[in-house]
């Protein structure tokens, strides 16, 4: 074969590889890398609270934030000092049973995408809500104050349960700098909302009950609340 026979082929040869190639990566699925994580938030809105607003966002693999606002809190007859009105942003973390029971939930409800408040009238003012999902599978938001649909009554209070930890978590911090005194029947009270199942997801402020637990300057029973709680708390991670 002459040298210029064998140049010709093999730009043949190098063009069909290309081609082929080519039609190879053609052939290859896309993956939308920039495609949502699936995210349930549930809001609150209600004056005239110690906590007026929040509002709790939640991905599909636990992770997510809790965001509130405070309003300003007097002085107590146990302590001298008072608490400003301030914002609250913290990133939290669930446990798998609590994520699975929201997003089942959600799904249920063919993402919010739903009327879900109730046309009964004179029904009494609880507060604002606002569930919304968002996700490559659906969208969708619901408002109401108050909803016959069990589901819906479910992820409530689910969401309000968590939100309850979350602001406790904010008492037993000041009242372990400021009011060592208030923290016996505070502690009383979160243990008691626990057990009736009112306050849930204690891992979200563990921080706060380990410093009370390992805190040998406060009294034994407050000391061993926190640390049931933080035992729960673990077990409920496994």
């Amino acid at each position: 074969m002459s040298a210029t026979a064998r140049a010709a082929a093999g730009i043949l040869l190098l063009t069909c590889s290309g081609l082929a190639s080519a039609s190879q990566a053609g052939d290859t699925p896309k993956t939308d890398s920039k495609s949502a994580a699936a995210e349930v938030s549930f809001q609150f809105d209600r004056p005239g609270l110690e906590v007026p607003h929040f509002k709790l966002r939640i991905q599909e693999d636990g992770a997510g934030t809790y965001q509130a606002d405070q309003a300003e809190m007097a002085a107590t007859q146990t302590s001298n000092r008072g608490q400003a009105a301030q914002h609250i942003d913290r990133p939290i973390k669930l446990t798998p049973g609590t994520v699975a029971k929201i997003f089942k939930g959600a799904r249920s409800l063919n993402h919010f995408d739903t009327e879900c408040a109730s046309k009964a009238k004179n029904i009494a003012d609880t507060g604002k809500k606002i569930l919304t999902y968002s996700g490559s599978d659906g969208s969708g938001t619901c408002t109401y104050n108050y909803s016959e649909n069990k589901n819906v009554d479910t992820l409530t209070n689910t969401f309000l349960a968590i939100a309850y930890t979350m602001d406790e978590g904010r008492k037993l911090e000041f009242l372990h700098r400021y009011d060592r005194l208030g923290l016996d029947a505070e502690m009383a009270y979160l243990s008691q909302e626990v057990q009736e199942g009112r306050a849930l997801e204690l891992g979200t402020i563990s921080p706060t009950l380990a410093s009370i637990a390992d805190d040998t300057a406060l009294i034994q029973r407050v000391r061993l609340k926190a640390s049931k709680m933080l035992e729960q708390s673990a077990a409920e991670n496994h």
